[in-house]
C-alpha cells in the first residue's frame, strides 16, 4: 500500500482496514469497502487471496479487483501519481516495483494474526513491522539444471553457481517488457545492454567458468 496512508492511518495489518475511516479512504468507487488490486481469476494469488480475506473476516471490508493486472496496476500506480491511496497485491520481480519504490512510494504490510509467525521474514526495511509477517512463504530465484549436464559442464556449473543479477535490474527490466519491449529481439537487447553495463561483473563470472576446466 502506499507509504502515506499507512503513515496517516497507522495501519500494520490487513486487519486496519475493517476500521471505518480506512475503508473510505481506499474506497474507490462508492461500495463502502476498500478496493484492492487482487488478482485475475484462475492465477494462484487469487486462491490465496480469498483464503485471507475469508479467514480474516475481510469479505465485507475489502473489494477484490479482479480484472486485467497489468490494466488495474496501471490505473492504482495513476492513482498513487494523483496522491490517492492504494492498495495492491504485488509479488518481485516485478515491474509494478519499479514504478512504485519499495520503501519510499509503497510499503508492505501483514496479515493480522500472529499464527502466521513462521511466515515472518527479517529485516526487510520496506514493511510496516520487523520481522514482517507475511502470509506467504518467502520465495527465491535459482537455477535448475539437468544434473548430469552440469557433470559435463562444469563451467556452466560454476557460472550458474556465481551469477547473480540485482533485483533492482530485474524490476527495470521487467517495466520495460510491461511497457511494451518485450519481443524476443527486445529482450536479448537487454541483456547484451546489461552485460556491457556490468562487463566486470560479468568477466568474473566466465574467469570462474574458466578455473572449472582448467
Amino acid at each position: 500500500m502506499d507509504k502515506a496512508s499507512a503513515e496517516k492511518f497507522d495501519i500494520k495489518t490487513l486487519d486496519d482496514f475493517k476500521r471505518d475511516e480506512v475503508k473510505e479512504a481506499f474506497d474507490r468507487d462508492g461500495d463502502g469497502k476498500a478496493d484492492l488490486v487482487a488478482c485475475p481469476p484462475g492465477w494462484g494469488c487469487e486462491v490465496a487471496i480469498e483464503g485471507h480475506l475469508t479467514e480474516y473476516g475481510l469479505k465485507d471490508h475489502i473489494n477484490e479487483i479482479k480484472a486485467s493486472y497489468s490494466a488495474s496496476m496501471a490505473d492504482a500506480v495513476a492513482a498513487h501519481d494523483s496522491g490517492e491511496p492504494i492498495l495492491f497485491y504485488t509479488w518481485t520481480p516485478n515491474w509494478t516495483v519499479n514504478e512504485l519504490k519499495l520503501g519510499e512510494d509503497v510499503v508492505w504490510i501483514q496479515v493480522p494474526e500472529e499464527a502466521n509467525e513462521e511466515n515472518a521474514a527479517a529485516g526487510i526495511a520496506s514493511c510496516v513491522a520487523d520481522p514482517c509477517v507475511m502470509g506467504f512463504e518467502a520465495n527465491d530465484i535459482v537455477p535448475v539444471a539437468n544434473s548430469r549436464f552440469l557433470e559435463e559442464n562444469p563451467a556452466v556449473a560454476a557460472v550458474l553457481k556465481t551469477a547473480s543479477i540485482p533485483l533492482e535490474d530485474i524490476f527495470a527490466q521487467n517495466s520495460a517488457m510491461n511497457d511494451g519491449a518485450d519481443s524476443p529481439e527486445d529482450i536479448k537487447k537487454q541483456a547484451s545492454d546489461w552485460i556491457e553495463k556490468n562487463r566486470e561483473t560479468v568477466d568474473g563470472w566466465l574467469e570462474e567458468a574458466r578455473k572449472a576446466v582448467d
